[in-house]
């Protein structure tokens, strides 16, 4: 059978589509074929308002004097006394998605099984991802370091709150604590992109909204996904893994039907 490697990555790497039946080993834990995706999302409204007031809020950032302002002070007050940065947002941006996947194998079992929920995290990357690059490039916002005009929105923000978005909906019903958690993580990410200087809240804040916006949208739209590219098809296996270096950061994929 055939295997497909896909990878996303940002603007800081140069790769787009690979295949290579040896991108990924099998994985342990994913068996033989697995059951067609069952489930159904409904997205209603009342989900929308957080995630569109925050990208909204954003978005009016860019242009408001009173929100450049606030920006500036909050700026201001992080940056005194401060002796050096800290890298934790770096990494923390992925620990929610990851989660996900450490709470399986520790045998907490969440909403869907491993490839569903890889296919439904590949799906909310590919949307952020592309919304935020869009965005950097389309905006043209200063850092508040000076460091480069791709300030707006978070990319780190953006991605820790996909990830928490996405722990919370595989695990709400296992506990609520656990997709709490998450948020708390995503949160000190956009803390720490403040922080390091690398952007203002009005940045973190758009980042936020479209991270969440982006699961809550792969959810609902992956059994439509599901039916026009595969069909009848059953799928044997599905990976995904997340990866950060120097030459870039992204999300790799691979699937065998």
């Amino acid at each position: 059978m055939p295997n497909v490697g896909l990878q996303y990555i940002d603007s800081l790497g140069n790769k787009g589509l690979a295949s290579d039946k040896n991108f990924f080993r099998q994985d342990k834990f994913l068996g033989n074929e697995i059951n067609r995706y069952s489930g159904r999302y409904q997205l209603r409204y009342g989900q929308l308002i957080i995630p569109t007031l925050l990208i909204g809020t954003g978005l009016i950032g860019i242009e408001s004097d009173w929100l450049k302002y606030q920006n500036r002070e909050i700026r201001d007050e992080l940056q005194e006394d401060i002796d050096r940065k800290a890298t934790f947002d770096d990494f923390s941006q992925y620990v929610p998605m990851a989660a996900v996947y450490g709470l399986n194998l520790a045998g907490i079992k969440g909403k869907n099984n491993f490839r569903d929920r890889t296919m439904i995290l590949a799906t909310s990357y590919l949307v952020m991802g592309v919304t935020v690059e869009s965005l950097k490039n389309i905006t043209r916002v200063e850092r508040p370091d000076g460091s480069s005009r791709n300030s707006f929105p978070s990319g780190h923000t953006a991605t820790a709150f996909m990830g928490a978005e996405f722990l919370w909906q595989e695990y709400k019903d296992v506990s609520p604590w656990i997709g709490v958690a998450g948020y708390g993580v995503a949160a000190g990410t956009g803390f720490f992109r403040m922080y390091n200087n690398r952007h203002w809240l009005t940045d973190v804040m758009a980042g936020a909204g479209i991270g969440i916006l982006s699961t809550k949208m792969a959810y609902w739209a992956y059994p439509y996904i599901q039916k026009k590219l595969f069909g009848r098809t059953r799928l044997k296996n599905v990976a995904a893994m997340p990866f950060y270096s120097n030459e870039g950061k992204g999300l790799s994929c691979m699937i065998t039907f």
